[in-house]
């Protein structure tokens, strides 16, 4: 398979719990719809699940959608790993730029769109910037600094 075919490529959850050490429900993405060299996009709908580990008082507040950005980094990484090489574990240091425009997540009808888009790094850090959408409507925006094998 080209590079090219392997990122035209869908994931599905199996596939991507295979890539991420997020297992059972923590595994919070549905879909990787679309991804290359520099961004990756997801779709979720585990916010709408009632027994979804991040709910807290029968709610998932917005900035919980920091965890479903950060687990399409860790794909995106998985992905852009070398075939003969593990993926590195990262470990987030820093968020920065965060706007909520919503209170919640559970709220939305809809599949959550998460997107990612890296920004730079190099074998040690990286940095992404990443939405979440519920269709049009922007849920939260913001950006992740990301230090690889902590």
């Amino acid at each position: 398979m080209t590079n090219a075919q392997a990122q035209s490529r869908t994931l599905d959850h199996e596939e991507i719990a295979a890539l991420i050490p997020h297992q059972g429900s923590m595994c919070l993405l549905d879909h990787v719809v679309d991804w290359n060299a520099q961004k990756i996009a997801c779709t979720a709908i585990s916010h709408r699940a009632i027994d979804n580990p991040l709910r807290r008082n029968g709610r998932l507040g917005a900035a919980v959608g920091i965890e479903y950005a950060a687990q399409a980094m860790a794909v995106h990484g998985a992905l852009l790993a070398a075939r003969d090489t593990a993926p590195k574990k990262g470990m987030i240091t820093r968020v920065q730029r965060i706007a909520l425009h919503a209170e919640r997540l559970d709220d939305c009808p809809d599949a959550l769109r998460i997107t990612a888009k890296r920004l730079m790094g190099d074998e040690r850090m990286v940095r992404y910037g990443f939405e979440l959408r519920c269709a049009e409507r922007m849920l939260l925006e913001g950006e992740a600094s990301v230090i690889l094998d902590a």
